[in-house]
């Protein structure tokens, strides 16, 4: 799409995870908005992932709340922010400040959440302000807290393209942070000498580029990491001066770690020695190595002892702050870091400061001129709804995300949002199953209509710009919470109007009485004016009064945050596994796929990022498949003590066997039952209070339906309330999967998928079961429903693309209830690249033609070659291919 000469080109921030990426928007006359990487931003340089690329195709207003309203019925700002603020008094009134309690997001930009963290904390006067980004980073908090006596991550991303070592722990980066894993691949194919370790329990889409994958057992991490401290220290690869002067409790460290026995650590870690002694070895070989590590260590009931490993092992042998070494937390949200800067979190103050600690809290009382100040740490995020379900919060406010979904216990937390007296959220969709709860609704401005700041990993804080107009009522989040703090008599210290007025409070805050002893300082940014704030260039903090404005690493030198300037070498040990049962044999591990975001309420309407993956399924090992009597495409209840799900069997050798993956994206606004957080145990790490969501025990059994099916329609269906289904856009329409039972009427599920007019042409064989129904409104395919008495076989690329064919004449009609292409259409396959759609079929037959690396793909079918998201799973394919290749090579000399 060509921009014209009309059109203004915005800079602004990719949405999605914590990378940061720069996006140049630009607003086309027909309305629609053209997007491009920001080849400026040192984020991305102009690269995005297919989820990025796609932001202008989730635009669309459909969706959205425009007005707010109370008890279902459209009502006016000002009654709603009165209900709001009178709920909110009287609770604080009656029954004391911990009574309330706000839920927010990673989502929402730095300045809605200063005003929200400021109004809880300095005004109401309790903790009582938790975050989603709880369920993604809490326990690398709590690790850094422990260790540095601040939450400072020391790197850049230029460390992961300068180190000669590379260590993935627990990150799917292809997926989950595809253009920080697109610089990786590039500076990997510069550097003959790099190496990349995937430490992770799957063999992920990451494990492309890896020259050893360590598919270590569930929850050993400190297991692998102590023995790997113990091994530098015997093998003196040690930094004992910078042990000496930067840091305390190295023995104690030491001496909890234990000897280096490979056999032992095997035994525990499912890994053999030899993996263990060559990973071990590259590390201590290797100077320059770098540990990233994200939600698969996190997100555990001993993540943050998992964060504290890692670290040891870079305090030991002082490789942390230099070019190309440290240990990296990459954040799973766009602004997961801005929230810890402000204190989003229930157990932090604004500005990083503490609020154990008295002298933080006076300070931050001091600099707000706040009555109050919060003095213990508040509910944080499974607790929060814990306590709205036993009647100890009586008012909440959930802000831009969906914890009927996202939260571990998710039927828990309907269940609490059912009992809370007052329920607040502030959304940009109805299309999430938390809105069935609220009270009271706000609309929020969505990305684009948006203006503030976020932070990315790396410490960089980039301009999240408007370049849409607010629809409606639609107002920013912070002007929301503001109104209703000086609704409930706070007017003076809310008195703000627009986001750089909070932007420069922030910055002084950060800089008052700052001195150096703290990590987070932009106080150069305080003064900034209106107009250099609009225009405000990505920049890396700190970036403290009078210092220069360059990029900068923390620790080299020591200079730590703890009262003695040392770090501190915090003693683990690894604890006994979890263990599963009879009843629930399995382990469950959730986490995301390539091309969807969250819930889906934003990627959810692309039909392209639907078209890699439309359906939630499990991962599961052959030899469980065999045992259980599953078969790939079977239908599958996944369940625990607290949920179950009904997902699409994939048998894989990527999992482990006795473990199981679900992806957590599916809501009951696109499934029937694919709600997995409804499955996850609410067990949290005792530290961090993050969620376990890697490790649930579960059972696992088919399930058998009298009929299955698959459509595709022109119009959005109305879906039936029994047996199984899923939705997801596609170009021209809408693509479903479903399963039922002998009561249903399929003619009459037709007619209410295609239209009471539409005209029926069916096949049907009674025999085997099978039967096809297609309608049309003329000339105009409405819609195509194959089904059968067992997993559809049907070519569902083809199928949806007979929605793009303007019309389909009388004479080959026949032809749409075939099932597949016509001989002279080559089948596409599943789709691998959702750029340009190509399938794995398409790059099956490339490489039979020669074309025998992703660079060669890319010439032939432009797969990989715009986002580049799709590479690692390109070059996977490959490699089946020539696996296959050489079998079949073994087998013919045998022959």
């Amino acid at each position: 799409m060509t921009a014209s000469k009309n059109t203004k080109t915005v800079k602004t921030t990719c949405p999605y995870c914590g990378v940061g990426c720069g996006v140049l928007a630009t607003r086309l006359p027909d309305g629609s908005v053209d997007i491009k990487g920001d080849p400026d931003h040192p984020a991305n340089f102009g690269r995005l992932c297919s989820k990025g690329s796609a932001l202008g195709e989730t635009l669309s207003l459909e969706d959205r709340l425009l007005h707010p309203e109370v008890n279902g019925k459209q009502t006016d700002w000002a009654s709603a922010l009165d209900l709001v603020a009178e709920k909110f008094s009287s609770a604080v009134r009656d029954y004391g400040p911990d009574s309330v309690a706000f839920y927010v997001s990673g989502q929402i930009l730095t300045e809605d959440y200063y005003v929200a963290n400021k109004l809880m904390k300095g005004f109401i006067g309790s903790a009582n302000i938790d975050t989603n980004s709880r369920l993604c980073m809490a326990s690398s908090v709590a690790g850094h807290r422990r260790a540095f006596g601040s939450d400072t991550v020391p790197g850049t991303y230029e460390d992961l393209e300068s180190c000669d070592l590379l260590v993935l722990v627990g990150s799917n980066l292809a997926w989950c942070h595809p253009v920080l894993f697109q610089r990786v691949e590039a500076a990997k194919a510069d550097n003959p000498n790099m190496r990349v370790v995937v430490v992770d329990p799957r063999e992920t889409a990451t494990c492309a580029i890896a020259d050893l994958h360590l598919a270590l057992n569930p929850d050993t991490d400190v297991s692998l990491f102590n023995g790997l401290l113990a091994f530098l220290a015997e093998s003196d690869t040690l930094d004992h001066a910078y042990i000496d002067s930067h840091t305390k409790g190295f023995e104690a460290a030491i001496q909890s770690a234990g000897a280096c026995e490979i056999n032992r650590i095997s035994e525990e870690t499912g890994l053999s020695p030899r993996d263990i002694a060559t990973f071990y070895t590259m590390v201590a070989r290797t100077p320059k190595t770098v540990t990233v590590y994200s939600q698969g260590v996190n997100q555990s009931v001993c993540g943050t002892d998992k964060v504290n490993a890692i670290i040891n092992t870079h305090l030991a042998t002082g490789r942390i702050g230099r070019p190309g070494m440290g240990p990296f937390s990459a954040t799973g949200q766009p602004n997961a870091m801005g929230g810890r800067e402000v204190g989003g979190l229930a157990n932090m103050l604004a500005a990083h400061m503490a609020i154990e600690n008295p002298d933080h809290r006076a300070l931050v009382k001091s600099f707000w001129q706040s009555p109050v100040i919060a003095e213990q740490q508040g509910f944080k995020a499974v607790d929060m709804f814990q306590a709205a379900r036993d009647g100890r919060v009586k008012a909440i406010w959930i802000m831009s995300t969906n914890p009927v979904d996202s939260l571990p216990d998710a039927d828990g937390v309907a269940a609490a949002l059912e009992a809370c007296p007052f329920v607040v959220v502030s959304d940009v969709t109805r299309a999430a199953d938390t809105v069935a709860y609220a009270d009271v609704l706000l609309p929020a401005a969505a990305w684009g209509e948006k203006d503030g700041t976020v932070t990315n990993s790396e410490r960089r804080i980039s301009r999240q710009k408007r370049f849409l107009d607010l629809p409606g009522n639609v107002t920013p989040d912070w002007w929301q919470l503001a109104e209703v703090a000086r609704r409930m008599g706070f007017e003076d210290a809310f008195g703000y109007d627009g986001p750089d007025a909070i932007f420069r409070e922030h910055a002084a805050l950060s800089g008052f009485e700052n001195e150096g002893r703290r990590d987070f300082d932009i106080s150069a940014l305080a003064d900034i004016s209106s107009d250099a704030f609009d225009e405000l260039e990505p920049v890396q903090w700190p970036q403290r009064k009078g210092g220069s404005r360059k990029d900068t690493r923390f620790f080299a030198k020591g200079g730590f945050f703890t009262a003695d300037r040392k770090a501190s070498f915090i003693p683990v040990m690894q604890k006994p596994p979890r263990k599963t049962g009879r009843k629930y044999p399995f382990v469950l591990n959730t986490g995301r796929v390539r091309d969807q975001w969250h819930t889906l309420t934003r990627t959810g309407k692309a039909p392209r990022l639907s078209s890699h993956i439309a359906e939630p399924f499990v991962e599961i090992h052959p030899d469980d498949a065999a045992a259980a009597g599953l078969g790939a495409a079977d239908l599958v209840e996944v369940k625990s003590p607290y949920g179950s799900v009904v997902v699409r069997a994939q048998v894989t050798e990527r999992i482990r066997p006795g473990s199981v993956f679900v992806p957590m994206h599916w809501t009951n606004q696109m499934s029937s039952k694919g709600r997995v957080d409804a499955v996850v145990a609410p067990e949290v790490d005792p530290v961090s209070g993050q969620p376990g969501s890697k490790f649930t025990p579960v059972s696992v059994r088919k399930l058998d339906y009298d009929w299955y099916g698959f459509a595709v329609v022109r119009e959005k269906p109305v879906l039936p309330r029994t047996g199984y289904w899923t939705v997801a856009p596609t170009r021209g329409g809408w693509r479903v999967e479903m399963a039922g039972d002998a009561r249903t009427d399929l003619v009459s599920l037709a007619r209410g998928f295609f239209g009471e007019n539409a005209e029926l042409l069916q096949f049907e064989d009674a025999h085997s079961g099978l039967r096809r129904i297609a309608g049309w409104c003329g000339e105009t395919l409405t819609g195509v429903l194959f089904c059968a008495g067992e997993p559809v076989s049907v070519s569902r690329q083809w199928a949806c693309e007979l929605l793009e064919t303007p019309s389909v004449p009388p004479h080959n009609r026949f032809s749409v209830l075939a099932g597949r292409p016509p001989a002279d259409m080559p089948e596409k396959g599943a789709i691998v690249c959702s750029c340009f759609q190509v399938g794995s079929a398409e790059i099956a037959a490339a490489a039979r033609d020669g074309a025998a690396t992703v660079k060669a793909i890319g010439a032939c079918l432009k797969a990989g070659t715009n986002c580049g998201s799709c590479r690692s799973e390109i070059q996977t394919l490959l490699d089946a291919r020539l696996k296959e290749t050489c079998d079949d090579t073994d087998i013919a000399q045998a022959g």
